[in-house]
C-alpha cells in the first residue's frame, strides 16, 4: 500500500454520471476506496458526506468503487452518497494504490503527494483528516453518535479470489428513512388485546393496543420525523423508526415524555461496542440493564430508592419493557427462536434502575464517561440477575467490601477469571459505612480488585470450566492464600449507589463476555427539556 510522502498515481476513471474523474493539480483530495457490500464502508460514508459538504470547493472527496456500475449506483442512491464516485473497472487503480482493506482513505495534498492514510473506520482518524483538510479543528465523528470508535474493514476487492456472477443485493444499514408502521383495521368483534397477543406483539403479558391516536400522541413528544430511522436492531436489523419506537412505547405503557429517553436508549443499544447481537443470541443469562442518571430521574419519576429493581415505578417498568418489546418486535430475537438463553433472565421483561445520586457522596456513574453530573444520561450493561450481599454487622468499610468480594468471586463461573465485569449496586447504608471509613470509588474498586480471587488449590486437574485458562491468570496472595485474581483490572468493576436507606443489602451483578469480542458498557446523553416545556410537564419537579 502506498504510504505518506509518496507520489499519488494519476488516474482517469468513469463516473456514474457519465463524466470522467481525475486528480486535479493543486487541489487537495481525499480518495476513498470502498466496496458496496462492506458494512464498514457503509458506516464511514455518512461521515464523508458531511466532510464533502463542509469542504465546499477548496478540496474534494472522491469515492472509488471497487464494484460494478449496478451495485455502486444502488448504494449511491440508498445511502445516499453526496460526493463524486468513480468506477475502478478492472481494479487497475486499486492495484496501484494497493489498499489492503476497505474503506481506505488517501489524503492527497496540493502537490500530488500522499499526506495521510487511514484504513477501516476510525473516528479519531476521521476527525484528524477533517481538521487537516479544513485547516481548523473540526469534529466530524462525535463520541456518542451510536457508532463505535473503530471498526475493522473488509479485504480489498483486488486481493480477493476472483469469482463468477453478480454480487447479492446489499442491505442498506445506514439509510436515514424507513417504511411507516403497518396499520390494521379490526372488526368490532375483535378484542384488540387478544389481537396484539395473537399477532406476536406481546412479551407475552398483555400490551396496550397501539392505536393510531395513541401512537400520534406519543410522536407529539418528539420533533423527529415518524419515518426517521434511529437505528437498525439486530439480529434481524429491523428498522427502528421513530414511529415504530413510539408504537412499542405505547404497548409498554410509557408516557409520551419517555420518548426523550427511548431515542438515545435505542441508539445506545445498537452501539456496536455493546454488541446487542451477541447479547440477544447467547445461551447465557445476560439481559440489557438500563441505568438512568441525572435530572431526568426526577423529571420523569424514575425510582432510585427502595425496591429499585422491582415493579415500583411506572417509568422504570415501562422504559425497560419498551426496550425489550423493541428488541423482540423490531430486532426479531424471540425466545426459543433467535434468543436461545438456556434459563433466561427475569430482566427480559424489564430491567431498569436509576442511581440514588442524593445518597452518593462520590461522583455518579455517568460522570465516569465524561458527562457533567447535571447532564441526564442512560447507561447499558449486559447483566446477569442481581446476586444479593447482606452485611449488617460491619463497622468498617473493609468488612463490607470483603463480603462483596466473596460474591464477586462467583461472577459468571467460580473458576473462570479475567474475561468478566461486574456492577456493584451499593445500598445507602453500606455507602455511609464506606464513606465514614474514608473510601472513594477509586479505592473501593482497588480494594475489590486486590481482594477478589479464587484459591489456586481449587484448580485441581478435574477439567472444570475455567481451569483450562489458569496459565493466563494473574497470581496474588489474598488473606495469606495463593489465589488467581478474578478480574484483570479495577476498571472491570463499576459502582452504582442505589436502593432504599433502610437495610444493609447491596448486590453484585455479573456480566456476559466483555471487551471488544463481548459487550462493553456504553453511556449516552439524554437531551434536556426546554424550561417552558418542562414547566408544563405533569411530572416536573417531583
Amino acid at each position: 500500500m502506498l504510504q505518506p510522502s509518496e507520489q499519488a498515481p494519476s488516474f482517469s476513471l468513469p463516473q456514474l454520471d457519465g463524466g470522467v474523474r481525475r486528480l486535479e493539480q493543486g487541489k487537495p483530495a481525499l480518495l476513498v476506496f470502498f466496496e458496496t457490500d462492506c458494512p464498514t464502508c457503509q458506516l464511514a460514508i455518512p461521515y464523508l458526506n458531511r466532510l464533502a459538504d463542509a469542504l465546499g470547493g477548496e478540496a474534494e472527496v472522491i469515492g472509488i468503487s471497487q464494484d460494478g456500475e449496478a451495485p455502486t449506483r444502488q448504494l449511491v442512491e440508498q445511502l445516499p452518497i453526496r460526493f463524486p464516485v468513480a468506477l475502478d473497472h478492472g481494479l487497475a487503480v486499486s492495484r496501484e494504490y494497493d489498499p489492503q482493506a476497505v474503506p481506505t482513505l488517501f489524503l492527497i495534498d496540493g502537490d500530488g503527494k500522499i499526506a495521510r492514510t487511514s484504513v477501516a473506520f476510525d473516528k479519531a482518524e476521521l476527525n484528524a483528516i477533517a481538521t487537516e483538510m479544513l485547516r481548523e479543528p473540526f469534529e466530524l465523528a462525535g463520541k456518542h453518535d451510536g457508532a463505535p470508535a473503530t471498526k475493522p474493514g473488509c479485504v480489498a476487492r483486488h486481493l480477493e479470489p476472483q469469482t463468477e456472477g453478480e454480487l447479492a443485493p446489499t442491505l442498506n444499514l445506514y439509510a436515514e428513512r424507513g417504511s411507516r408502521a403497518s396499520r390494521f383495521e379490526l372488526g368490532e368483534d375483535v378484542d384488540p388485546y387478544e389481537f396484539c397477543y395473537q399477532a406476536g406483539f406481546a412479551d407475552p403479558l398483555p400490551v396496550i393496543p397501539p392505536t393510531v391516536e395513541r401512537v400520534e400522541r406519543m410522536l407529539g413528544a418528539t420533533t423527529l420525523a415518524p419515518d426517521q430511522i434511529v437505528a437498525r436492531i439486530p439480529p434481524n436489523y429491523g428498522m427502528a423508526t421513530v414511529e415504530k419506537i413510539a408504537a412499542n412505547a405505547v404497548m409498554a405503557g410509557c408516557q409520551p415524555e419517555m420518548m426523550r429517553v427511548l431515542v438515545p436508549l435505542i441508539k445506545a443499544i445498537c452501539d456496536e461496542r455493546f454488541n446487542i447481537h451477541g447479547v440477544q443470541a447467547t445461551t447465557h443469562f445476560a439481559a440489557p440493564l438500563v441505568i438512568v442518571n441525572g435530572p431526568v430521574r426526577h423529571e420523569l419519576d424514575f425510582a432510585c430508592r427502595s425496591n429499585v429493581f422491582s415493579n415500583v415505578a411506572r417509568a422504570n417498568s415501562t422504559l425497560g419493557r419498551a426496550l425489550q418489546l423493541i428488541l423482540t418486535n423490531i430486532g426479531g430475537a424471540r425466545p426459543g427462536e433467535l434468543d436461545m438463553s438456556t434459563l433466561g433472565n427475569p430482566g427480559k421483561f424489564s430491567y431498569c434502575i436509576a442511581e440514588n445520586e442524593e445518597e452518593n457522596p462520590w461522583e455518579p456513574l455517568h460522570t465516569e464517561f465524561g458527562f457533567d453530573r447535571n447532564q441526564s444520561a442512560v447507561t447499558l450493561f449486559a447483566a446477569e440477575p442481581p446476586h444479593g450481599v447482606s452485611e449488617h454487622n460491619a463497622r468498617e468499610g473493609r468488612t463490607v467490601l470483603k463480603a462483596i468480594s466473596r460474591a464477586l468471586a462467583t461472577v459468571f463461573s467460580y473458576r473462570f477469571c479475567v474475561g468478566w465485569e461486574a456492577v456493584v449496586a451499593l445500598c445507602p447504608e453500606h455507602v455511609k459505612t464506606l464513606n465514614r471509613s474514608g473510601f472513594t470509588k477509586a479505592s473501593i474498586r482497588e480494594f475489590l480488585f486486590e481482594n477478589t480471587g479464587i484459591p489456586v488449590k481449587e484448580y485441581e486437574d478435574d477439567g472444570g470450566e475455567g481451569t483450562q485458562y489458569a496459565q493466563l491468570y494473574q497470581r496474588a496472595t489474598i488473606n495469606g492464600e495463593e489465589c488467581y485474581r478474578k478480574f484483570a483490572d479495577p476498571s472491570q468493576l463499576k459502582l452504582v449507589v442505589t436502593g432504599g436507606t433502610a437495610g444493609k443489602f447491596s448486590a453484585v451483578i455479573g456480566s456476559w463476555a466483555t471487551g471488544p469480542r463481548g459487550s462493553q458498557m456504553v453511556c449516552y446523553p439524554i437531551e434536556s427539556v426546554p424550561r417552558a416545556v418542562a414547566s408544563e410537564s405533569p411530572s416536573a419537579g417531583h
